[in-house]
């Protein structure tokens, strides 16, 4: 996904150049882990993630489901999980799990949801990357358009996030927390737990300016 955009940032209160990244960085990661297998290089970077075990970080459910996938990494190998990403997510035909907007709003792919959503991003700037062979609905792609919202602090990331992502994303994060691979479900665990946080702050944010969300 490419970009072309100006948006906006809003007025209101300020949010740290650190907690912006971090966000972003988190959504990237998830497109990462969802989009293509982990790699040896990834496998041994999330194996050495070390989070600061205080009072405050052992409550906070992102911090422990990172945790979580850490310690899923260092007992996975890339071979593995090469064949459980094709199995879960990918499939001859479809994944156990079919990470499109469409597939979980609509019950079908290329339905009503992607229609939407490409209208929305026609008019954010946003352009389909020509090497790319999945449709924008598909759930990377709209963390990794989240993560370029976020960066240009647009004005339009909560509405952007509770129209195309708050309505079904958490399930398909679920489904994927259900598989039988280790590494695969933890990362489902990761997803759910900050898709979760971003609804609650979001979705404050969006109270403040109406936000029109599309329903099958």
């Amino acid at each position: 996904m490419s970009q072309e955009m100006d948006q906006a940032v809003p007025a209101t209160e300020e949010v740290p150049d650190e907690q912006v990244a971090l966000r972003a960085d988190l959504y990237r990661l998830l497109a990462r882990l969802i989009r293509e297998p982990a790699d040896d290089e990834m496998l041994a970077w999330l194996a050495r993630l070390e989070l600061e075990d205080d009072d405050e970080g052992s409550r906070d459910p992102v911090a422990a489901a990172l945790t979580g996938l850490a310690g899923a990494a260092a007992d996975a190998t890339s071979s593995e999980l090469e064949r459980a990403h094709f199995r879960h997510l990918v499939g001859v035909v479809q994944g156990e799990i079919t990470p499109y907007a469409s597939w979980y709003r609509n019950g079908e792919l290329m339905d009503q949801a992607l229609v939407a959503l490409r209208e929305d991003l026609r008019r954010l700037g946003f352009m389909r990357s020509e090497s790319s062979h999945d449709p924008e609905d598909h759930l990377a792609a709209l963390f990794e358009i989240m993560a370029m919202l976020i960066e240009d602090r647009s004005a339009e990331t909560a509405t952007f996030f509770m129209s195309h992502l708050a309505p079904w994303t958490e399930r398909c994060l679920d489904d994927l927390a259900r598989v039988d691979t280790a590494f695969y479900a933890r990362t489902g665990e990761l997803g759910q737990a900050f898709i979760a946080r971003e609804r609650s702050q979001l979705a404050a944010e969006t109270e403040r300016s109406p936000v029109r969300i599309i329903e099958p």
